[in-house]
């Protein structure tokens, strides 16, 4: 038994993505336990039924053998119920034990605050940095705290064998500790729950640094108003807050009106006014969604009303500005 349930490799195997946390090797030994037994009976039922037909096919010439009342078998009878009793219940043992260790949260554990949203994950660290993408340390436990603004979630990272609802209204959580450093594109991170249109798209990354490394990408990023222009700032706001999700870049309407040469042009209403799309109208938008709708778009945007600062909202518009043909900025002319 202790070898069925032995970790799989750390590179991964036929069925099974690269182990990469304390309860992967759990979560895998179990499958495999399970996998096999099933196997097994498969193939001895199927092994049965294949000699019973060829043993007890019609054979011309072949007397038919008189009909007679079955007889019963004690040993039999507790044969096919005391074996499948004890596989039951070595799989609800180790099932069990695997699920306290995912339940019982360490109290050292680093949490990190993970709020879902139609169709874009976001993760808040300690020191306040928000980002689209989650970064971790290696050998350290993290608690995820995660909450819904609209739907029903499913944060599932395949490399750590974890995966937990995110139910709007309430808040849920889980523990991992990861053992081993990301590649440079990171781990894998879905949701696992059909959420509506663009379920598909919201998928993000899991980074997992040395504990050095770490501290120095969360100071890094923290301070990115540094080392970032308006525009690229707004990019990143943009991207980071799920917004591409349901506005395109590229002129194609989505869910919502694209972004490209969005800013200055006029856009007519669902109450068949026209408005110019300017600073006033985006701010309106991301705090009021509902209090002017594009023509042929339903309201679906939740309000980022205390989600963005001022100098957020400053940043997006330079970005806007950026990507739109319909805006015209003022240069100073060249020096003499």
């Amino acid at each position: 038994m202790s070898l069925i349930l032995a970790q799989t490799p750390k590179g991964g195997g036929f069925w099974m993505p690269p182990d990469a946390s304390t309860i992967a090797g759990d979560v895998d030994g179990l499958f495999t336990f399970i996998f096999w037994i099933t196997t097994f009976f498969f193939l001895l039922v199927l092994a049965l039924l294949v000699a019973l037909v060829l043993k007890y096919r019609y054979r011309k010439g072949v007397r038919e053998e008189p009909e007679y009342a079955p007889a019963h078998s004690t040993a039999l009878e507790l044969t096919w119920t005391i074996i499948p009793t004890v596989i039951v219940i070595l799989v609800f043992y180790f099932g069990f034990r695997s699920y306290l260790h995912m339940a019982v949260t360490p109290p050292d554990a680093y949490e990190i605050q993970v709020t879902a949203s139609m169709w874009n994950w976001s993760f808040t660290y300690p020191n306040g940095y928000v980002g689209n993408e989650l970064h971790v340390p290696v050998n350290t436990p993290v608690r995820l705290i995660l909450g819904s603004r609209d739907v029903i979630h499913s944060l599932f990272v395949p490399q750590f064998r974890v995966k937990k609802d995110v139910v709007p209204g309430r808040y849920n959580q889980f523990w991992f500790q990861a053992t081993q450093l990301s590649p440079s594109d990171g781990f894998d991170l879905y949701c696992a729950e059909y959420c509506g249109q663009a379920h598909s798209e919201m998928r993000s990354r899991v980074f997992v640094h040395e504990m050095s490394d770490y501290k120095k990408w969360l100071e890094d990023a923290s301070n990115w108003e540094k080392r970032m222009s308006p525009v690229q700032a707004g990019e990143m706001l943009v991207k980071s807050n799920g917004c591409i999700q349901c506005h395109s870049l590229d002129g194609n309407a989505k869910n919502g009106p694209t972004f490209k040469d969005l800013f200055g042009k006029d856009e007519p209403m669902a109450d068949g006014s026209t408005v110019r799309v300017d600073e006033n109208y985006m701010r309106e938008s991301l705090y009021d969604p509902a209090a002017k709708v594009v023509r042929g778009f339903t309201v679906q945007m939740q309000s980022y009303r205390g989600r963005l600062r001022d100098r957020d909202m400053d940043a997006i518009i330079a970005y806007m500005k950026s990507i739109s043909g319909n805006y015209k900025a003022t240069t100073l002319p060249a020096t003499q």
